[in-house]
This record gives structure tokens, C-alpha cells and sequence, in this order.
């Protein structure tokens, strides 16, 4: 089973920066498509953000489209989220997830993901 672990979450006022880490234990990693979701209070856990197994194809939502960036770096087991320009209805706990699947696209449907990091709150103030 792989562990996730996630880093880089914390307070940043609205306009800022933060890049979000989360590195996958094992030697599978480089096969599996990633994902990024997040949850805020008294919501649903949402799709942000996803890339395929060779990082050829990513998928955003709308909501952070042109802010926010995915990548991954096989060679170091880790998948990225850069997030610019944050807003206040950004603030949730992020997780980062593996897609059930080998050489996966990827994609938004949280069913897909069959693993996932324990969480990194995002804070962002107005």
C-alpha cells in the first residue's frame, strides 16, 4: 500500500503563493496518474487538479484554472501543486490522491483514487 504524506499547506493572504508537495512512498509511483482535491468545512471533498502518469496530461477545474499548476517529478516520488493568486473560497484541507489504474490518464472523479495523504490545510485570509 502507498503512503502519501502531503506538506507545504498553511496561512496565506489572499493574492499569495504556496506550493504544496506530497511524496508517494514505493517504487510504482512513476505508473500511476495523481490528483490533487481538497475539502472545505461543511463541504464535499472537490477535484482540483490531476496528471497523468508521464505528466503529458493535467486536468483542472474550472474554479483554478490559470492559478494553479500541477506537476510531478518521478525521479523523487513527488506530485506539486503550485497555487498563485489564492483566494478565500480556496481555504480547505488539500489531498493528494493515486488513481486506481496503470498509465492513467488521470482525471476528476474522486472514485478513481485509491490512495490518499492525510491532508494539509490551505488558509486563505481576505
Amino acid at each position: 500500500q502507498v503512503q502519501l504524506v502531503e506538506s507545504g499547506g498553511g496561512l496565506v493572504q489572499a493574492g499569495g503563493s504556496l506550493r504544496l508537495s506530497c511524496a508517494a512512498s514505493g517504487r510504482t509511483f512513476s505508473l500511476f496518474a495523481m490528483g490533487w482535491f481538497r475539502q472545505a468545512p461543511g463541504k464535499e471533498r472537490e477535484f482540483v487538479a490531476a496528471i497523468s502518469w508521464n505528466g503529458g496530461t493535467t486536468y483542472y477545474t474550472d474554479s483554478v484554472k490559470g492559478r494553479f499548476t500541477i506537476s510531478r517529478d518521478n525521479a523523487k516520488n513527488t506530485v506539486y501543486l503550485q497555487m498563485n493568486s489564492l483566494k478565500p473560497e480556496d481555504t480547505a484541507v488539500y489531498y493528494c490522491a493515486k488513481h486506481q489504474s496503470m498509465y492513467g490518464l488521470g482525471g476528476g472523479e474522486l472514485a478513481d483514487y485509491s490512495s490518499w495523504g492525510q491532508g494539509t490545510q490551505v488558509t486563505v485570509s481576505s
